[in-house]
């Protein structure tokens, strides 16, 4: 009779767990993605080959890095428009310091520290003045594209001093037939997932897309909070800059144009609630591993990238009707 009941327990709790895992808007999307590669390696030659698989990995990684910063401003019941163009000042500076004859290392750290001023400025205005979130981070999509056109004095820049190439290994090379710029997102994945389940800070940033007024009340410092938010999106935007300036070997000012939409898709996609309170670090790449593999299919397929947009937009709108339906269900 034990063993029996035990045995009923034991189905009870695999049937729970299978549930939950199947409630989660990341286990589809990800089961979306596998099919969606199985069937572009049954129907063109081209997706399964090594050089492909490379690009598609190394394409994501941009996304899915800035998309993990993205989650996390989402998370805490904002957004933030203005990653494109710190993606370009970021590559910017780093570019015209290496030009001028600057090591990488001292390159770089002054361009993630322009990235975290920009974030700054984002946090203070939003959390301290009050301002809309959409209207600051919009007003600085333009304000940060065109300082990286007052820097470059809007030129391509595509030598880049003693450290050239260097930058290009780090954003360009591979190790063990993996583009850098996954192993980057692999380890910003790693940790995230930590800090968002372990650390205060991250169990704050939920509460305070869940409920800010609760959150405040309960002696949650919000405001400062926010900002590292702002600030913590910058640096991903910023990291993704420097990596994406190794990888094309030159910087326009057309760099990082409407990658704020792409960020923002993979995040929704990836579970990250417009709402505030909801997403994962996980979620996030699983999202932009979606996008990439559309785009690439597209192009295997021989299909305009102009359709690019609307397969992007209903697959928004059906991970939020997808969203609503759950709440609703729960």
């Amino acid at each position: 009779m034990s063993d029996t009941l035990e045995q009923a327990i034991g189905q009870a709790q695999h049937r729970s767990t299978f549930a939950r895992i199947a409630n989660l808007q990341v286990f589809w999307v990800f089961i979306a993605a596998v099919l969606a590669c199985l069937a572009l390696s049954v129907m063109t030659d081209a997706f399964a080959t090594e050089r492909n698989l490379f690009n598609v990995s190394r394409n994501f990684a941009f996304v899915a890095i800035i998309a993990i910063g993205m989650t996390t401003v989402i998370a805490s019941g904002g957004i933030d428009l203005s990653v494109g163009s710190t993606v370009v000042l970021s590559a910017m500076v780093i570019s015209v310091l290496m030009e001028g004859g600057y090591p990488f290392w001292f390159s770089a750290v002054a361009a993630l520290g322009v990235a975290l001023l920009v974030g700054l400025i984002n946090g203070v205005l939003i959390a301290y003045a009050g301002m809309p979130a959409f209207v600051i981070t919009l007003g600085m999509l333009s304000a940060a594209r065109s300082a990286a056109m007052v820097l470059s004095n809007n030129k391509m820049i595509w030598e880049f001093g003693p450290d050239h190439d260097l930058l290009l290994w780090i954003g360009g090379g591979s190790t063990f037939g993996l583009p850098h710029p996954l192993y980057v997102l692999v380890v910003l994945t790693v940790v995230m997932s930590v800090v968002y389940r372990w650390t205060r800070w991250g169990q704050y940033v939920f509460a305070i897309g869940s409920n800010e007024e609760a959150a405040t009340l309960t002696g949650i410092a919000v405001k400062p909070i926010k900002v590292s938010i702002y600030m913590f999106s910058a640096f991903t935007a910023g990291l993704t800059g420097i990596l994406m300036a190794g990888w094309l070997g030159s910087v326009t000012t057309n760099l990082g144009t409407a990658m704020e939409l792409t960020v923002i898709a993979a995040a929704v996609i990836g579970g990250a609630n417009l709402n505030g309170g909801e997403g994962t670090a996980l979620g996030a790449v699983v999202g932009a591993l979606l996008i990439e593999v559309i785009r690439n299919s597209l192009i295997l397929l021989g299909i305009s990238t102009f359709w690019q947009g609307m397969f992007i937009g209903t697959f928004i709108v059906i991970a939020v009707s997808f969203d609503r339906i759950r709440h609703a269900r729960s």
